[in-house]
């Protein structure tokens, strides 16, 4: 949930002039898996705001366990402007619709819930995206699955990861239940392409951040910023000094629609934002500023970290995404004060 005032709208409306002609989705339909989730939710808000403002007929469907958490997530929105269906990526539904365009967001990225049901992890990467391959209309339609930059694993060096320099991910290590979803639910899109022509394009987002977390979201990024939009000093859990790719959730979600348009067939596209390539420690330290608290590190050198990125490089290269013509809006002081001025606590969405 957050703070859907005119100054976000306005910012919505800045994104949107960025995406290169979005006349292209003039009566199309799209549907959105994991449309309250971080990513995906702010996704709608774009389209919709195109479909609105921009008056391009769009046909939007939302796909979820449940139309009340729609409804919350969405208060702006009216019955009509969206169609909802029962989905549940673990399992094998059939919608009887089609669409042009698909973009498969849902499923476990939180830390917690990647450890505490790796199994449905697993499945909701594989099996929804074996699903909903049967719903696209046509030879021309499209499914963008999002896919992680923990797909490249353990990578030699410090420089931001290329989209075809691949690491070493332990098969037998339970957390690699994401990575490793991600990988061949990569391949899926390979497999669905040769045997049945089905096109697809991959997004890889680095470490995405801003106003849309959850209370549930146990992700560093998300705690800081929880503790930060309440006046708490920030905790860092060790050094902080891993480098991240960290983008914010407006400027991924432009990202995602425009691999969506004009990213070639399968081909992957890493989302990361130049500008905001920094360690953990320079991220929590912005947020710190920008609240005006405190920043205390306590050393857990001891505990063992179950639900931490396997990564020891999280950053990610953006040449290929930014060759499409897509550009970031927000730099890191930016979207770090618009993550503190629309978000609003609460959400358990």
């Amino acid at each position: 949930m957050l703070n859907y005032n005119n100054d976000y709208w306005e910012e919505i409306k800045n994104i949107v002039s960025l995406i290169r002609n979005p006349e292209v989705l003039r009566d199309k339909s799209i549907l959105v898996t994991g449309a309250t989730g971080m990513i995906c939710s702010t996704v709608v808000d774009i389209l919709w705001f195109i479909k609105k403002h921009n008056n391009i007929n769009i046909s939007v469907s939302l796909a979820g366990r449940d139309e009340k958490k729609m409804i919350v997530r969405f208060p702006y929105m009216e019955k009509d402007d969206y169609h909802f269906f029962v989905f549940d990526t673990s399992l094998d539904y059939k919608i009887f619709d089609r669409f042009d365009y698909i973009i498969h967001g849902a499923g476990n990225a939180d830390p917690n819930a990647i450890m505490k049901e790796p199994v449905e992890t697993i499945l909701t990467n594989v099996l929804g995206l074996k699903s909903l391959f049967g719903l696209l209309k046509d030879k021309n339609a499209r499914l963008v699955f999002i896919s992680s930059s923990e797909v490249y694993g353990r990578n030699i060096g410090d420089k931001p990861i290329k989209e075809d320099e691949y690491g070493f991910v332990d098969i037998l290590n339970p957390r690699a239940c994401y990575p490793n979803a991600k990988r061949i639910s990569e391949t899926m899109c390979a497999a669905f392409k040769e045997e049945y022509g089905k096109d697809s394009v991959i997004v890889r987002p680095g470490h995405v951040y801003g106003p849309s977390i959850s209370n549930k979201d146990s992700r560093a990024s998300a705690e800081f910023t929880r503790k930060a939009f309440i006046g708490e000093d920030i905790v860092l859990k060790g050094t902080g000094e891993k480098v991240r790719s960290y983008v914010y959730t407006l400027d991924c979600a432009s990202a995602i629609i425009t691999v969506m348009l004009y990213g070639d067939s399968l081909n992957a596209y890493n989302i990361s934002n130049p500008d905001s390539v920094v360690s953990i420690k320079e991220f929590a330290t912005q947020m710190a500023t920008e609240a005006n608290v405190g920043l205390k590190c306590e050393m857990t050198d001891t505990v063992i970290d179950k639900t931490g990125n396997l990564m020891d490089n999280s950053s990610v290269d953006s040449k290929k995404l930014l060759s499409l013509g897509w550009k970031p809006y927000y730099n890191l002081e930016k979207g770090v004060k618009s993550t503190l001025k629309y978000y609003v606590e609460g959400s358990d969405l």
